[in-house]
């Protein structure tokens, strides 16, 4: 394996085919130059420039290796344009999703203030669904997602909404007519559960293994997607809790929404990768805090 100043000495050489000028671009003695050379030619096993006392040629085993790398080490150096690029510039594409139609006014409001303040970026934006968030954002298919928390394993930012709960209960349940209940009903029926590539984190959240009480809470059947699994609970298969604007974002005849009184607010707001915190990201993330205080 070759290292990459002696790469980059070899080449500039190879373009100058002068010790002198050679040492002069990379800001470096002619003796380094020199050593650098004759050790990569040890390394080669062949001679790579004919020396003389007034002329350096590339011998044509060193014409040969110099044409292949060019394009190697340009390839090498515009990868770590782009990169740096995408870590620190403002620019290129930003991928955005939401999750969940209440999430969408949210993050509409961020692009158009993050558009605004970074014209020379584009956005592009799309939905994604229970099963395929958390993929989306580990494949870099997405940078942001507004989503609801908590959100194992992802760097999050400032929470931009929040809302009650409530639950969701088939139309023609006992508890439909109810003002309100507690978390403790939860333990007398069978809860629909979330897809399995759900969070731990989340899963507890929304829907517990126990009640506050201690209480043992059933398990009914998984949805994969959010409408399949307010679908369950219309055909009676579980109840389900959910954020308390359900109600108008998914207003169903066949489905009840009882508030929780006794369970905390839902918190959203933007979800990323850590490893992807770029500028792009971080910008985001201030335009869509900026555009929720406005």
């Amino acid at each position: 394996m070759l290292e990459r100043y002696e790469i980059e000495t070899f080449l500039v050489l190879a373009d100058e085919l002068h010790f002198g000028r050679t040492a002069e671009r990379l800001r470096v003695t002619t003796g380094r130059v020199s050593h650098v050379i004759k050790r990569l030619e040890r390394r080669i096993g062949a001679p790579l420039f004919a020396r003389t006392s007034r002329v350096v040629q590339l011998t044509p085993i060193g014409r040969r290796l110099a044409d292949e790398l060019r394009p190697l080490v340009a390839g090498i150096d515009e990868a770590i344009a782009r990169a740096v690029d995408a870590g620190r510039g403002v620019t290129g594409t930003l991928r955005v999703a939401f999750l969940g139609e209440w999430t969408a006014p949210a993050l509409l409001k961020a692009v158009a203030l993050f558009s605004q303040r970074h014209p020379e970026c584009e956005v592009e934006v799309r939905e994604v669904q229970l099963f395929n968030s958390r993929p989306s954002l580990l494949d870099g298919s997405i940078d942001v997602l507004i989503a609801a928390y908590p959100f194992d394993g992802m760097a999050t930012g400032p929470t931009l909404l929040t809302e009650g709960r409530a639950l969701a209960v088939p139309a023609g349940h006992p508890l439909a007519a109810a003002e309100s209940v507690s978390l403790e009903v939860l333990a007398e029926h069978p809860v629909v559960q979330y897809p399995a590539v759900t969070s731990a984190g989340f899963k507890q959240d929304r829907t517990p293994d126990r009640t506050p009480s201690g209480r043992s809470v059933p398990k009914g059947p998984t949805g994969n997607t959010f409408s399949e699994m307010l679908s369950l609970v219309a055909l009676g298969r579980g109840v389900l809790p959910v954020g308390a604007l359900t109600r108008r974002y998914y207003p169903r005849s066949d489905v009840a929404y009882v508030p929780i009184h006794d369970a905390p607010p839902i918190r959203r707001g933007p979800v990323w990768l850590e490893s992807n915190t770029t500028a792009r990201v971080r910008e985001f993330v201030r335009a869509a805090t900026d555009s929720v205080a406005s």
